[in-house]
């Protein structure tokens, strides 16, 4: 386990040098936004709305029944822009992007094109790895943003229209306003970029360890997903330990 997360570090490192480079490969980059932004809007949004939803309509009756209502706005709040929203959108566009993006350079790994390019003198790194890891890197803290407005709509909607509660919009976004800050929207931000870029290193470098042919592929996409979702896990833990004590 330790030498494979070096062996990350490493090709995260590499990739980072490549960085200079990455105004050659725009229009790659641009393709890979289409892909895994505006591609993921849709289900962002359904996801993000019912989740919103869920959460107002579990912890809505329960802080009504205190004489607690006029906080559930602050708590749908903080709860979609801290955790929810950049773990779950994280775990969407692991299940979506990043085994495609195993699957895409697995398949070049088994059928020798990534040595194609070596012979061209291209590098893999430059040329595949980089314009996949800044689209998502880029794309994920986007998608988060759409996703914390969307959650809060859908909380609203459920305070609003769910007889047990009965909150009114205009309380449940007065709590929302006095509760979340600026700090708390530029921490799920920033958990969202970290976890961009664990599965965009974890998928790539993944894809490029490839071998054994088409079993081969579906095995890298497996272990792509699920390593990315294990690290998105145990990172969201230890950031919100080090974003609490900040």
């Amino acid at each position: 386990m330790f030498e494979n997360l070096g062996e990350m570090l490493i090709f995260f490192w590499r990739t980072v040098k490549m960085l200079p480079q990455v105004w050659r490969q725009r229009r790659k980059v641009m393709d890979q936004l289409f892909e895994i932004g505006n591609a993921s809007l849709l289900m962002a949004c359904v996801l993000s709305l019912f989740i919103g939803g869920v959460l107002a309509l579990q912890t809505g009756p329960v802080l009504v029944d205190r004489g607690l209502s006029s906080v559930i706005g602050g708590i749908v709040g903080l709860s979609m822009c801290k955790e929810l929203a950049p773990v779950m959108m994280a775990v969407l566009i692991a299940g979506r992007i990043g085994s495609a993006m195993a699957a895409e350079i697995g398949s070049m790994q088994v059928y020798q094109e990534i040595d194609a390019l070596r012979t061209m003198n291209i590098d893999p790194i430059s040329y595949l790895v980089l314009p996949r890891l800044v689209a998502i890197s880029s794309a994920l803290p986007l998608l988060v943003i759409f996703s914390i407005l969307v959650g809060w709509i859908g909380g609203a909607l459920v305070c609003v229209y769910n007889h047990n509660i009965g909150v009114s919009f205009h309380s449940y976004f007065a709590n929302l306003r006095q509760t979340v800050e600026l700090g708390d929207f530029i921490n799920g931000l920033f958990k969202s970029w970290v976890f961009a870029v664990v599965i965009g290193i974890v998928s790539c470098h993944q894809g490029l360890l490839t071998a054994g042919g088409p079993r081969g592929i579906g095995l890298s996409v497996t272990k792509a997903v699920v390593n990315s979702l294990v690290l998105i896990l145990i990172l969201d833990y230890f950031l919100t330990r080090v974003l609490i004590s900040i």
